[in-house]
């Protein structure tokens, strides 16, 4: 009987110590950083704006090669990704050649990742270059901004196509 009683306390004893060690140990995910440092003579790459006089539309896209590019506008930066060819000096041939992509977040104004960013597509807000995508680090962010600034529709960056960047530009 008393073998029993010590086998009993020494596997519980085993069990919490595991319970206990999983907790420490458990996988915790990496969080990237994202920056977007610009200064006073820093311009939009597709429209040539100076960055400086309105930074939450700004955005980035960091190239393979180790060239950095900046737009004044969500808008600007998706008509590069869809159209490297035409800046060929950047040297893209295709978005495989893109290494990081990044927006500000319209709500907190902090760079976050903008393939993972909501952008609300029909809204009241006008960014540098006109009609535009704001972009939110999280989908509660975009529907409030949505709800308060008549947007028509929240999309994920895979959702935006070449099509709805012309027709924000006007060219259909």
């Amino acid at each position: 009987m008393r073998k029993i009683f010590i086998m009993i306390l020494l596997l519980s004893a085993l069990a919490s110590a595991s319970t206990d060690n999983n907790k420490t140990w458990e996988a915790k995910p990496i969080k990237k950083s994202y920056t977007i440092d610009f200064d006073k003579n820093t311009s939009c790459l597709v429209r040539n704006i100076p960055l400086y006089k309105d930074p939450k539309w700004v955005a980035k896209v960091e190239v393979r090669n180790g060239k950095t590019v900046y737009f004044c506008s969500p808008k600007s930066m998706f008509e590069f990704y869809f159209r490297p060819g035409k800046w060929y000096d950047v040297g893209v041939r295709s978005e495989r050649d893109f290494s990081k992509i990044v927006v500000m977040d319209y709500m907190s104004l902090k760079a976050i990742d903008a393939e993972k960013a909501y952008f609300v597509y029909g809204s009241r807000a006008i960014s540098p270059a006109g009609d535009d995508l704001v972009p939110f680090a999280t989908e509660n962010d975009a529907k409030t901004f949505f709800n308060k600034y008549s947007g028509k529709r929240i999309m994920k960056f895979d959702e935006i196509k070449d099509a709805l960047i012309r027709l924000l530009n006007g060219r259909i």
